[in-house]
């Protein structure tokens, strides 16, 4: 299926986040990142129209020495992303990576700023990975190597910061399972969450706070005032399991997405590792494959490309699946069947950084460190596969041709 598309040049504005406010409203962020390119790290608000026209709204621009925002994530109101200090800030072993910044008025402006990682020897780490919970009440941020849950928009501690082996390329959050029933007394309330976090080597896959136990709502009215709760007491997040790549797809996990309705429901990028056997190199390939979480078995897998992926996100309304790959295309899968529903090569000159779906699933944001974004039209609704038409085409002449034999023989 060809789709629209449209490229726009920002000049001296390489991209390396994006996220929609509103059906319109998208912000990016980019810039030179901490070295002295002369090329300033910024927030943008662009208004787009389903023209695939752009017009700039407002721009933030970050303290000189600090870092391009590297990751992002919005809640429709407020925008967080991954900002690194300046290196005057990392050596004095200061970072406040993590930053909030509100939409208003249309003009950005920050409100709250948290430091999550340690600062590393070599300066070399940074906040690539930022996700929200659906409920827009829990946030997740990681650096290479370990991750911290908060609560949103507080940006406190809601658990002890964790750490892994294997390098961290994405989180995502299932959703909420919960049942209410009542007693004589009292509202009894069972739900379970969890965060799924996908490392080189696994998801791992971890239980939330407050959400393995019944919670009970007492119709007592609770006490006023504000209670403080001491680090020290803060719990240490659960690790439920543990999920190896498949068999077949020996490789890493590049990202990890939920269904944003279907509960059960995962999706996963995997980049093979290219084989060497007796002087042979065989190329990366990419794979998306998609899971059911009650049994984490594998559902159906498809293979993108001989590139590895570098980006992958799923659209609000569920139905499809976008990537952006290192042969510099962007591609859309039917989010059910996995089946290809466009492809756009070439789309930039350097490989894509960020995908962004607006809010109501007919914009697709692309951007790139090439200085540039393209705006893709997306289907109204995606369209039935031409294999299954031929399929049913195939079958039914089977039937005719085994109901002549069976009349002439007879």
């Amino acid at each position: 299926m060809r789709v629209g598309h449209t490229t726009h040049s920002l000049p001296a504005f390489p991209i390396y986040s994006s996220a929609f406010i509103s059906q319109h409203e998208l912000v990016v962020g980019g810039g030179g990142g901490a070295s002295k390119s002369g090329i300033k790290n910024k927030l943008r608000v662009f208004n787009l129209e389903h023209n695939r026209s752009i017009e700039l709204i407002d721009e933030f621009e970050l303290a000189s020495g600090e870092d391009a925002p590297m990751s992002m994530a919005t809640d429709g109101q407020t925008i967080v992303c991954g900002v690194n200090s300046a290196l005057e800030s990392l050596k004095k072993g200061e970072n406040e990576n993590c930053r909030i910044f509100n939409f208003e008025k249309r003009k950005l402006s920050c409100i709250r700023t948290k430091g999550t990682l340690a600062v590393a020897a070599d300066d070399s780490d940074y906040q690539k990975v930022t996700v929200l919970s659906p409920d827009g009440s829990l946030l997740v941020v990681a650096g290479a190597y370990d991750f911290t849950l908060l609560s949103y928009p507080s940006l406190e501690l809601v658990a002890l910061s964790v750490k892994t082996d294997e390098e961290i390329y994405d989180a995502t959050f299932s959703q909420s399972k919960a049942s209410i029933y009542a007693t004589s007394l009292t509202l009894i309330l069972t739900f379970k969450r969890q965060l799924i976090v996908a490392t080189t080597a696994n998801l791992q896959i971890f239980s939330l706070p407050g959400t393995e136990s019944n919670a009970t709502v007492s119709p007592k009215p609770k006490k006023k005032g504000k209670q403080k709760v001491s680090s020290d007491l803060l719990p240490a997040l659960i690790r439920e399991r543990v999920i190896d790549s498949p068999p077949s797809l020996s490789g890493t996990f590049r990202a990890a997405k939920t269904h944003p309705s279907l509960e059960n429901t995962l999706y996963t990028a995997i980049n093979t590792t290219p084989s060497r056997a007796r002087g042979k190199s065989t190329p990366r390939q990419a794979y998306v494959s998609k899971w059911n979480t009650d049994t984490w078995t594998v559902e159906k897998t498809r293979k993108i490309g001989d590139r590895g992926l570098t980006c992958f996100s799923v659209s609000p309304d569920g139905k499809l699946l976008g990537y952006g790959s290192s042969d510099l295309s962007i591609g859309l899968l039917d989010a059910t069947t996995l089946n290809p529903v466009s492809t756009i090569l070439k789309a930039h000159e350097f490989p894509p950084t960020t995908l962004a779906f607006n809010t109501n699933s007919r914009l697709l944001v692309s951007g790139s460190a090439d200085n540039s974004i393209r705006v893709i039209s997306l289907p109204a609704q995606v369209k039935a596969s031409n294999w299954g038409f031929m399929m049913v085409i195939v079958l039914t002449l089977i039937i005719v041709l085994l109901a002549l034999a069976v009349q002439k023989y007879y």
